[in-house]
């Protein structure tokens, strides 16, 4: 990521020093210093420079030997990158972080190199979270990845709201992400999630990483949650309800979301410091209603206890659990929980990853972020991207990838990251493009047929309806065309689905939901029909 001006010009000013933990290289290349001999020398080298910094070595890469700013190309500086990345993990080091600047056309970079192998998290779990706007989602999750209680005024809940206008109204409005995690049992929180040098020492430090995807409760932003929902590939869900307000509309509508995906899901009943221990269990009795009117059983951890929630939640079996963020009651079970609790879902196949953002990074360029459907990805690897709008598929190569700011060697299934790419401009990036193997045989669809259900609609829906289709990170209009002419609120029938605008790789299985207004409806793909 691009850094601040002030870090460079510190560590530049420390210098390259005999015995210290500073390294000046211009550049570094395959062809020269991974040359038999060489990268023997250079390990040892950069082994000694993490000894001498006490378990932490500085690379600064497009200087001269004697600080000066000569900037190299990005094709040199990603090379750079990879051949150090082999050096550390020669020495038995690893790189924890890359800050970088653009200098004129050139780049300049610091990496901050850690002694020992980076530890492969198990079982990175991937949690979203939904509810009605003002019950507490931001606020809980700010304190379970903190660990710090709230101040009752929604303090924590500032570590995920970074945009102005959501710190100065109190209410999000885009997905915002956090991550703590597990070691030997304990929580490893981040100290600050608005800092990215924190949240990338929690990757390097659990051996179990929980990462949340925190959408939105205000209901003019509920496209926005259900892409959270159904763009991520999420392992749970974990509705909250305040005790103070109880279930809402909202409420039914986000849950609607969650068991129609069939994503296993538990419910946190929030600010219980709020009211007495009679208005938190009529709220429970009334979310475990709601739970059963919609075919769920619903299970009380205060009365079954965690092991029970660990073993039985399910598509069918929904834990319930009373929290309070000021009070801290409930967050040991919910950390408990997600210590526990096992990864969803089949990560085997070939890798793909729809993407749901892109950025610039000064000197790197175009960064995809999304999570990682399945397979693995690496650094170096040559990757497929599309569809275009004109349903093409173009090559590109992964750069870098980075982990919650933590820059990664490779990723897994079920991981959150940003892959900065060569060969594409950030400009050309669109949410619902797929990254693949670059021998993939893509073929984009217009037009799948689909079984559906309709949850809500205040007629019926006829040949030509258009709503919006919510599949993996793809939020497009649609028509439909149903194959009886007609569907009712209630029914479940076939249906073609036509992309008004551009086609998407669409594959038999996946499942989506779709919205227009009130309406809403859920489907899975039976059939493709690929453009000609």
């Amino acid at each position: 990521m691009a850094a601040d001006q002030a870090i460079l010009e510190r560590v530049l000013a420390t210098g390259e020093q005999e015995g210290g933990n500073v390294e000046f290289k211009e550049r570094l290349t395959k062809d020269l210093h991974l040359a038999d001999g060489r990268l023997e020398s250079l390990a040892a080298q950069l082994r000694h420079r993490v000894l001498s910094g006490d378990g932490e070595a500085i690379y600064v890469v497009g200087v001269t030997d004697d600080g000066g700013l000569a900037g190299i190309d990005p094709d040199t500086f990603s090379e750079s990158m990879d051949v150090l990345s082999l050096l550390s993990e020669e020495a038995e080091a690893h790189i924890e972080s890359v800050d970088t600047w653009g200098m004129g056309e050139g780049i300049v970079g610091v990496a901050t190199i850690h002694e020992g192998a980076m530890i492969e998290d198990d079982g990175h779990i991937v949690v979203g979270t939904a509810g009605h706007v003002d019950h507490g989602k931001s606020t809980l999750v700010g304190s379970l990845v903190t660990g710090q209680a709230d101040d009752g005024d929604g303090g924590t809940r500032s570590y995920l709201d970074v945009q102005p206008h959501e710190v100065e109204r109190g209410l999000s409005a885009d997905l915002s992400y956090a991550v703590y995690g597990f070691r030997d049992g304990e929580p490893v929180h981040t100290r600050n999630p608005t800092r990215k040098a924190d949240r990338a020492a929690v990757v390097e430090e659990a051996e179990r990483l929980v990462s949340f995807v925190d959408t939105v409760g205000h209901e003019p932003w509920l496209r926005t949650t259900i892409r959270g929902l159904v763009g991520q590939k999420l392992d749970y869900g974990m509705l909250t309800v305040a005790a103070d307000d109880g279930p809402t509309k909202t409420t039914r509508e986000h849950l609607g979301v969650l068991l129609a995906t069939e994503l296993p899901t538990l419910v946190a009943i929030t600010k219980t410091d709020m009211v007495d221990d009679e208005r938190v269990a009529a709220v429970e009795s009334e979310v475990e209603r709601l739970l059963r009117e919609v075919g769920k059983t619903p299970l009380s951890v205060a009365r079954h206890g965690v092991d029970a929630a660990v073993e039985e939640i399910s598509e069918t079996v929904v834990p319930i659990l009373r929290t309070s963020a000021v009070t801290m009651e409930g967050l040991d079970a919910l950390d408990d929980l997600f210590e526990r609790l096992p990864k969803t879902g089949d990560a085997a196949g070939e890798f793909s990853m729809y993407v749901d953002r892109s950025y610039q990074v000064t000197g790197v360029g175009a960064v995809a972020s999304g999570t990682v459907r399945s397979g693995t990805v690496e650094a170096g690897d040559e990757l497929l991207l599309g569809p275009f709008r004109d349903g093409v598929f173009r090559p590109v190569e992964v750069r870098s990838i980075e982990m919650h700011y933590h820059r990664v060697d490779s990723a897994k299934a079920g991981r959150i990251v940003g892959i900065a790419l060569k060969g594409v401009r950030e400009a050309d990036l669109e949410r619902g493009m797929v990254l693949l193997p670059r021998d993939a045989d893509p073929d984009p669809v217009r037009r799948f047929e689909a079984d559906v259900m309709v949850l809500n609609h205040p007629t019926r829906i006829d040949d030509g309806y258009e709503p919006v289709v919510h599949l993996e990170t793809v939020s497009e209009a649609a028509a439909f065309h149903p194959d009886e002419g007609q569907l009712l609120p209630g029914d479940t029938g076939t249906t073609t689905v036509e992309f008004k605008f551009r086609p998407y790789l669409v594959e038999e299985g996946q499942r989506f939901v779709f919205r227009e207004g009130q309406s809403k409806g859920v489907g899975t793909v039976t059939s493709v029909t690929p453009d000609e």
